[in-house]
Order: C-alpha cells, then sequence, then structure tokens
C-alpha cells in the first residue's frame, strides 16, 4: 500500500469512528470543537480510539486540540507518527 492509500485508509477509519460516536455526518475539515459537536470527555475517548485503532502513541505533550480537532488533522497526526502493531 501506498504512503497515499494509507493516509486515505486513516481518513475513511477517522471519518466512520467519528460519524458513529458522533451520531452525524462529518466533513474532513469540520472543527468538531468548534462546531459544538465533542468536548473534553470525548476528546479523552478520541485519544484512546486513535491510539489503540492506529497503533500509535500519544505523548502528553501532544494532548492538544489542534492534532484531534477533525478528520483531516487525525489523519495528519496519526500519519506523521511511527506505528506498533495495533491492539486487537
Amino acid at each position: 500500500m501506498t504512503t497515499t492509500e494509507q493516509t486515505e485508509a486513516i481518513r475513511t477509519q477517522v471519518r466512520a469512528y467519528l460519524t458513529e460516536e458522533l451520531a452525524t455526518p462529518v466533513a474532513d475539515d469540520l472543527n468538531i470543537f468548534g462546531a459544538g459537536l465533542a468536548n473534553s470527555l470525548f476528546t479523552i475517548q478520541l485519544v484512546t480510539y486513535v491510539e489503540r485503532a492506529f497503533g500509535v502513541q500519544v505523548g502528553t505533550d501532544e494532548l492538544d486540540e489542534v492534532h484531534f480537532c477533525s478528520v483531516d488533522a487525525i489523519t495528519a497526526f496519526v500519519a506523521a507518527k511511527p506505528s506498533r502493531p495495533a491492539a486487537v
């Protein structure tokens, strides 16, 4: 799989997760916090999902809304991280 294909696979999975969890379709560039769809408690759930689904480690210094505010932001964050085998 090419890097572009991997990035699109991440994007598709993140979009599906957010759409299901937030019970509304989510555009890739929609700021879910700015739109009032997510809050700080959801952020914890979202970070846990990202770590488990994509096998990445999110450091405490990375717990910033900028990394988790949209499908695009989450996709870029995950794509830039070294991965480990995802949890089953």
